[in-house]
């Protein structure tokens, strides 16, 4: 069984691999763990065996994920919640993905902040941002709010002056979860796994025969628990995971995807019948009360296997086209954080110096050579 859990880990990290570390230098033993996130932090590994070097290591150095981050609720006028911090990695050999999990990250997250890390093993003695600044998404604070484009699920606890943030894991190239408002119909306990006949057919042509029902267990893919959304055929689930990576990334078939200690205390708290909304939006956009106005540029998602997040163009809202309009918007600045897409809020009035982002791109290291090209910014028709 735990032969059949490496290859369930392992396909899964491959057909997310190419997605994520493009830019990033290649050393012995990298990996790349997304899917078609192929130039966007870096052409990292693409070779399997130091994919497996990345998966056994992370599982020996005894990854912890902690639980989420709880904030406070601004304002309704207001939108920023956390500050960020910096840690200066030491020379204990752990995974940028053990450091992302001590901080409640995902590790998209931490590569957008910090572009050319290693993932596998980030040099001692350099300082990482550990971005736990965001804006909340412009939807309603009710229930359960996932942005896909951030990979960061927000829950608002009824009758509580607070949001909790998880990182997550969402679907591979392909396999999007559907953008609507929905609700949590099931809760499950030890949920099993029966592979649809999608997923079996695609192992079958790797040689892996999957069983018709995975049984409910440590073994299990989906974690301990799960939680049933109420839209398609019931196909789409908030669940865990029975691996210690893969948050943070697109590594599912459609499913929103937890580290255990996250699933496991947000079933706890989500009744069921909990108010589910899917969002895709990359840019965020806040003008705080105090008249400093952000915005906050994830890479957006890529739909096809040559698309690269790092360089596509990002189609503005209305409401962000009027704000980069705005005369008291610096649209110099506004254009390089949509350039540099590190995924951190960033102060972008006219006369202040944005201290969170620079103003020049940062260097593609899947070539070594000049800067990323200027991302197009597209309006809305």
């Amino acid at each position: 069984m735990l032969i059949f859990r490496g290859l369930i880990a392992f396909d899964v990290s491959i057909a997310s691999i190419n997605q994520v570390l493009s830019d990033l230098p290649v050393t012995k033993c990298q990996i790349a763990l997304w899917p078609n996130r192929n130039k966007h932090i870096g052409m990292i590994m693409k070779r399997a065996l130091s994919l497996m070097g990345m998966l056994f290591a992370t599982v020996l150095t005894g990854t912890q994920a902690a639980s989420a981050s709880e904030y406070p609720l601004p304002p309704p006028d207001s939108r920023l919640i956390g500050e960020n911090t910096t840690y200066t990695v030491p020379n204990d050999g752990r995974p940028l993905e053990a450091i992302a999990a001590d901080y409640k990250i995902g590790l998209l997250g931490m590569l957008e902040a910090n572009p050319g890390t290693d993932p596998f093993l980030p040099k001692p003695g350099s300082v990482l941002t550990i971005p736990t600044q965001m804006l909340l998404p412009d939807t309603k604070r009710e229930g359960i709010v996932v942005n896909l484009a951030e990979l960061r699920l927000y829950y608002y606890p009824k009758g509580e002056n607070k949001v909790i943030v998880y990182p997550i894991g969402i679907g591979q190239t392909g396999m999007h979860t559907p953008l609507q408002v929905t609700s949590v119909s099931q809760k499950i306990p030890n949920p099993t796994w029966t592979p649809t006949a999608n997923i079996r057919k695609r192992y079958l042509e790797k040689g892996v025969k999957l069983p018709g029902v995975v049984p409910a267990g440590p073994e299990n893919p989906m974690g301990l628990f799960a939680m049933r959304l109420a839209m398609g055929h019931g196909e789409y689930l908030i669940h865990g995971t029975n691996a210690n990576f893969g948050i943070g990334m697109r590594v599912s078939s459609g499913c929103i995807r937890l580290r255990p200690t996250d699933i496991e205390a947000l079933f706890n708290m989500v009744p069921r019948g909990t108010r589910v909304q899917v969002i895709n939006d990359p840019v965020k956009i806040s003008v705080e009360p105090d008249g400093k106005r952000y915005v906050e540029v994830h890479q957006p998602l890529s739909r096809v296997e040559s698309d690269d997040p790092q360089t596509m163009p990002i189609t503005l809202s209305k409401a962000e086209k009027a704000f980069v309009g705005d005369a008291q918007t610096d649209k110099t600045v506004f254009d390089s954080a949509v350039v540099r897409r590190s995924g951190m809020p960033v102060l972008v009035n006219v006369g202040q110096n944005p201290s969170d982002v620079s103003l020049t791109p940062v260097a593609s290291q899947e070539t070594n050579k000049g800067p990323f090209k200027g991302a197009p910014i597209s309006s809305v028709n």
